[in-house]
């Protein structure tokens, strides 16, 4: 079985991996599904029992196993404020200024080292782009932690929780190290044994932002249909999905002709990645893939190659399924 040799794959590469892939219906414009569009008041008109496509084609791996998603949480923000800017509820060209006191460190704004003024639609890009925190928190702090909670639920993601954003999770681990700042952290966390680290909230699914691989599938299903909302913010996301700069996890496993627009996520231990691939003949899969590694180091090649092969085979055999059907 493929769910048996996606499991080899991550064992080989020293991880435990969850995974759920779909095939996605979309017309000849590479947008909105042919059975359901008009917004997300539709958003479960369409589905089939528990998520899964209405032909019952899909792969999954523990795939409604709770999971830790870390910046995958990104796309849900991008799609509030993108429905809100479309809503006409804020402009996205309004104007913010990152200070000091906002950077979390990182990519981005995140990292810059003076003040910076940017428009919304700037931190949505470079949120998605580069998974810049900073942009994301602020983000957040202007289109509401309330309502993106009320749009997974909207959505029908019944098992995904927003408990907050970057800064929440940060001051979170902060708090349980014991330290004042960042700076404090950076030089006791590393001291700190491994068994410690693995216990803190952030890293646990029951007390941390979380859904499933089966809930992420299905709200890129819900964008790529135009099923998320109207099919302008709609539109927008899958634009900023397809400006992700990161090319190590997902695109590692398809060749060079399919195109991929995702989204990543990485804590210590947990490297992951969803987003949806097209095919030259049209084809859309969604793919979400999560591995959690005994080793807590941030960068595991070896994990990343896995995700990427995992996600091939599994799209793979959804695209042999459909053909001998």
């Amino acid at each position: 079985m493929v769910e048996e040799r996606i499991r080899q794959v991550f064992a080989g590469a020293g991880a435990e991996g969850r995974l759920h892939a779909v095939p996605v219906r979309v017309d000849a414009g590479g947008a909105r599904g042919a059975e359901g569009a008009g917004g997300a008041e539709g958003a479960g008109g369409a589905e089939g029992a528990g998520g899964a496509e209405p032909d019952g084609r899909e792969v999954a791996v523990d795939a409604d196993t709770p999971v830790v998603i870390a910046s995958i949480f990104k796309v849900l923000l991008a799609l509030e404020f993108a429905r809100q800017a479309v809503a006409g509820q804020l402009d996205p060209r309004e104007r913010v200024r990152v200070t000091a006191a906002d950077r979390l460190g990182g990519w981005g704004t995140a990292g810059c080292l003076d003040d910076v003024e940017l428009s919304l639609r700037d931190l949505a890009h470079f949120a998605m782009s580069v998974s810049d925190n900073t942009a994301a928190d602020l983000l957040l702090a202007r289109v509401g932690l309330d309502t993106v909670q009320l749009l997974a639920r909207e959505l029908g993601l019944e098992r995904t929780r927003i408990v907050g954003g970057p800064r929440d999770l940060l001051e979170s681990m902060l708090a349980e190290v014991g330290v004042r700042d960042e700076r404090e952290f950076a030089a006791r966390y590393p001291a700190l044994p491994d068994d410690r680290k693995r216990r803190l909230a952030v890293l646990d699914p029951r007390h941390t932002t979380a859904s499933t691989p089966r809930d992420i599938t299905r709200l890129l299903r819900l964008v790529w249909t135009d099923r998320a909302g109207p099919p302008e913010a709609c539109a927008l996301v899958r634009d900023l999905m397809h400006r992700q700069v990161f090319r190590h996890r997902l695109v590692s496993g398809f060749p060079d002709d399919v195109t991929v627009a995702a989204k990543t996520g990485t804590l210590p231990g947990l490297h992951m990645e969803a987003g949806v691939v097209r095919y030259p003949d049209g084809a859309h899969y969604a793919i979400a893939v999560f591995a959690r590694t005994r080793d807590l180091a941030a960068s595991r090649p070896t994990v990343d190659a896995a995700i990427g092969r995992a996600a091939g085979m599994a799209v793979g055999h959804l695209r042999a399924d459909g053909e001998g059907r």
